[in-house]
């Protein structure tokens, strides 16, 4: 249908019904946001800024003025992390299991640390003396303040320090490392010398001293081939300097612990005739002559 408009009626006639025909049909939006909370870009600045959680708020339409939220797109942008492949710290930079802003082209974003620490563990000792000849008391003991006992200082012993594996290993769970069960394999003592050339023979036919089998079976039914003389900080993790005889922590399941001293794998370097040994009696450390005899207690894994 065709209209022309030149009276004053036609004219008005012909504007109604075209404002009818332009504003005709529904008047609500086709589609209604989802999603009625939000953050805002205040919420988003503050995060990038000093890491406040901020709160999704009700959905509000933007405001007409230009900036009204306080914040520009480039002062936000501002607060943004960058890239720093010089100096940004890597999974392996950061201790294990605490969480970090990778900055690092090949590590950007969340990442999760895996650096281990060397945790230094409580002695276990928890009774507290007042001289040198005088039995246990319950610290603090008077006139004697500030004792091991009182303090405790150091990693807490996990609640099963050691687990028995079944297959003639102990692990312990306090430092990952495995020890064999057996604490006297070779059955009697060994110089320096003989010391590590049993741990050899370990690695290579799973027996010591020349053939006593050291039961490990660790390895789907035969022995591991990665055992090693323990260096001295790690043979003196085992000690609890709350007991003797041996200074093992109670319950321990290690059989054949001998009361004496046991071979590490270091050396005294003020003179290289001596090597270092710690006394399972009670958790001495010391060292002596490469040619006399200790005991020999193999271990493996750990850092």
């Amino acid at each position: 249908m065709r209209f022309k408009c030149f009276s004053l009626f036609s004219v008005l006639f012909c504007f109604s019904f075209i404002s009818a025909t332009a504003f005709a049909g529904d008047m609500a939006p086709a589609n209604t946001p989802a999603n009625t909370y939000s953050y805002t870009l205040e919420d988003i600045y503050q995060r990038l800024f000093d890491g406040t959680a901020g709160t999704q708020s009700a959905f509000t339409e933007p405001a007409d003025v230009p900036g009204a939220t306080g914040y520009t797109l480039d002062q936000v942008m501002g607060k943004a992390p960058a890239k720093d492949d010089t100096n940004g710290a890597a999974v392996t930079d950061v201790v294990k299991d605490k969480t970090f802003w990778g900055l690092t082209g090949a590590e950007w974003g969340l990442q999760t640390g895996t650096r281990a620490l060397a945790p230094v563990e409580k002695t276990g000792q928890t009774k507290c003396y007042t001289d040198a000849t005088s039995s246990e008391q319950t610290c603090p003991a008077t006139g004697f303040p500030g004792q091991d006992g009182d303090n405790q200082a150091g990693v807490a012993w996990p609640t099963d320090r050691f687990t028995n594996n079944s297959d003639g290993t102990v692990t312990d769970n306090m430092t990952g490392l495995i020890w064999l069960k057996n604490a006297n394999v070779p059955a009697g003592t060994r110089n320096w010398q003989n010391a590590l050339k049993d741990v050899d023979e370990l690695n290579t036919s799973g027996t010591m001293n020349g053939g006593t089998d050291a039961g490990d079976t660790s390895n789907g039914g035969t022995h591991q081939a990665d055992w090693r003389l323990p260096n001295p900080k790690e043979l003196y993790s085992l000690v609890d300097l709350g007991q003797s005889s041996p200074a093992l922590p109670s319950g321990h399941p290690f059989t054949n612990v001998q009361s004496s001293a046991y071979w590490s794998s270091a050396t005294r370097v003020s003179n290289t005739f001596y090597a270092w040994y710690v006394f399972m009696s009670y958790g001495r450390v010391n060292y002596g002559p490469k040619v006399n005899s200790n005991y020999v207690w193999p271990v493996r894994g750990g850092q």
